[in-house]
């Protein structure tokens, strides 16, 4: 899953170290269900394209309108909370995504998929300012130098929500799917929306450490898009969400077509690609102690081409544990496309996070782009698409890197 970049923060006041461990956990939660809902999405493209009999192009306008709101919402998220502040920042977030939850319960009633689209976009539009709004307490609760480590131990967390969201989702909504319509998906949402708001009510009464935006009395020299690696870096990071999005929205469709089983069955594999992303986190925050991280990034561009065109030549189970495989590819490479490009950066890196946050609609884009293409030819030209975007971020870790 994909996780706007953190804003620079400082603390108004120095906490108690008592006070880390709530607010640590706090945040697991967050990055639990924020994990947990947007993968969860895998789930609803194959339901709604067989409950309301759409086509792949239109089962992708659930990806398209849920990762649309990070390029539209993120840098006006950003001024909300540097208004409003982190604590209720979050506050917000959480109320906003349950009511677009509950929205699920109207959608359902009426049977109508653009009502449930928009449900959708509200639930993102809480999602982002969450993002916005959390991600700097990961870095400014405890000593500087174990900021990363507590960052890649949240995304865990987060992880093991979208390793959850499937299997979730194949018990609770496929399962029931041969059975009855729309109205399936009310009630696991509707409970959603409530531990949302439930959330929201305890992060509220926690007393969390005051935080403040750092600023610069330094002007960047250039404007962002100067700089050779950071505009290079936006592409990267489109291509990249826009692939991880992108298998994860058909890889049920896909599984279900090459070993001919229901959709049921086949969104239980999903878990191990959202799995496969937890482990490879936690492996790569090891390894990229020790080799350079466009090295470890050319790598696995390399090895992600390698494991679709694998997939699209075999078949059965060599085939779909190839595109599985994805996971383990892209669990660091969000991490090593956003540091490779703002290093150097200067006063420059708070507007070049802006850009590299909107990059994060390439999950819109690029799956609705492979869901036009299953319509009309086949999953192997499909596949072309995550194809390009895996060779354009192994180009980025060969030369794009490199400043000027």
């Amino acid at each position: 899953m994909a996780h706007i970049p953190i804003s620079e923060v400082t603390l108004s006041s120095e906490p108690q170290q008592a006070s880390y461990k709530p607010a640590l956990l706090s945040l697991a939660v967050l990055y639990f269900m924020m994990g947990f809902i947007t993968c969860l999405n895998d789930t609803l493209v194959p339901f709604f394209k067989k409950g309301f009999d759409l086509t792949y192009t239109q089962s992708s306008l659930v990806q398209f309108y849920f990762f649309l709101t990070y390029g539209v919402m993120s840098i006006p998220a950003g001024k909300i909370v540097e208004k409003v502040g982190y604590k209720s920042g979050m506050v917000r977030g959480f109320i906003i995504a349950s009511a677009g939850a509950f929205l699920f319960l109207p959608a359902a009633l009426f049977h109508e998929y653009y009502l449930f689209l928009g449900a959708l976009f509200v639930i993102a539009i809480g999602i982002v300012l969450l993002q916005v709004a959390a991600n700097p307490y990961i870095t400014i609760l405890g000593p500087a130098e174990t900021a990363s480590s507590r960052l890649t131990l949240i995304q865990g967390v987060g992880s093991i929500g979208t390793t959850a969201a499937p299997l979730f989702g194949a018990a609770f909504i496929l399962g029931p799917l041969e059975r009855a319509s729309s109205e399936v998906v009310q009630y696991p949402y509707l409970g959603i929306s409530l531990v949302l708001l439930l959330i929201a009510v305890l992060v509220w009464k926690l007393k969390l450490p005051t935080l403040a935006v750092q600023t610069t009395a330094h002007t960047p020299t250039q404007k962002p898009f100067a700089y050779r690696h950071l505009r290079y870096g936006v592409i990267g990071l489109f291509c990249y969400v826009g692939a991880e999005v992108s298998v994860g929205t058909f890889l049920t469709n896909y599984i279900s077509d090459t070993l001919h089983i229901s959709e049921n069955e086949a969104n239980t594999f999903v878990a191990f690609y959202w799995g496969g992303m937890l482990a490879g986190r936690l492996v790569g925050s090891v390894v990229l102690k020790f080799l350079a991280p466009q090295r470890v990034l050319t790598l696995l561009g390399i090895t992600s081409i390698a494991l679709i065109l694998c997939s699209l030549n075999t078949d059965g189970y060599p085939a779909i544990w190839s595109m599985i495989a994805l996971g383990i590819s892209n669990s660091v490479m969000f991490a090593i496309i956003f540091s490779l490009s703002i290093k150097g950066l200067g006063a420059a890196t708070s507007q070049a996070s802006g850009y590299l946050s909107t990059a994060i609609a390439g999950g819109a884009i690029v799956s609705f782009g492979q869901g036009y293409l299953i319509d009309h030819y086949s999953w192997s030209v499909a596949f072309v698409l995550p194809l390009i975007c895996y060779a354009y971020i192994t180009f980025f870790g060969l030369m794009g890197y490199k400043p000027e």
